[in-house]
């Protein structure tokens, strides 16, 4: 029988996990029996939804562009709920810049900040049968691949169903994702099917 997980028992870490996608993502761990770790920005409503959510959610300030700040995330993941198996990089900007910039960017400097900060704390779990010792779980918009363009102009150009995604549908996939070990090293549209003209 094949190996299958269960999100239930894991310790994830959510970046830009006090609001948006990350939210919805940090609930629906918790509520489906995981241990969440939110970071986020020290004026986000983390401490708040870390209390709301008991025991098995903390909070930690950060900002994923300070190697510092993400490696006490971390290291909270691991003094907290003894591991870290999961990482899902919410944190983003709407600003578009170049792939090499002279300012430290949330989109590019954050996002790998927590990819090899993590993995370092993943590469330290005992293997399962296949393995697997962790996953990392990366967002972009569909900007990244079409272009940019206004929200309302968005909604009406989805295929179906047309609408923009709601977070916990996202939140939806992360669990998905998590649990399946055959998912690995993908690209995934969680878009209606949208595809934006130049």
């Amino acid at each position: 029988m094949a190996n299958i997980r269960c999100v239930k028992g894991m310790v994830g870490l959510v970046t830009g996990g006090a609001s948006g996608l990350g939210r919805a993502t940090v609930e629906r761990l918790v509520q489906n029996g995981a241990s969440a770790v939110i970071l986020d920005l020290p004026s986000s409503d983390g401490p708040a939804l870390a209390a709301s959510l008991g025991d098995r959610c903390a909070f930690a300030p950060a900002d994923v562009t300070s190697e510092e700040d993400v490696q006490s995330a971390v290291s909270l993941a691991r003094e907290r709920f003894g591991k870290l198996d999961l990482a899902v990089n919410c944190a983003g900007i709407a600003v578009a810049v170049k792939t090499y910039n002279f300012k430290k960017d949330v989109n590019i400097a954050g996002t790998f900040n927590v990819i090899r900060l993590a993995v370092g704390a993943m590469g330290k779990n005992e293997p399962d049968a296949d393995g697997h010792r962790g996953c990392i779980i990366n967002t972009a918009s569909v900007a990244a691949f079409d272009g940019q363009k206004v929200r309302s102009f968005l909604a009406r150009q989805v295929p179906f169903p047309s609408r923009l995604g709601d977070p916990a549908e996202f939140a939806h996939l992360v669990t998905a994702l998590a649990e399946n070990p055959m998912i690995n090293g993908e690209v995934i549209r969680l878009d209606g099917a949208i595809r934006m003209q130049p």
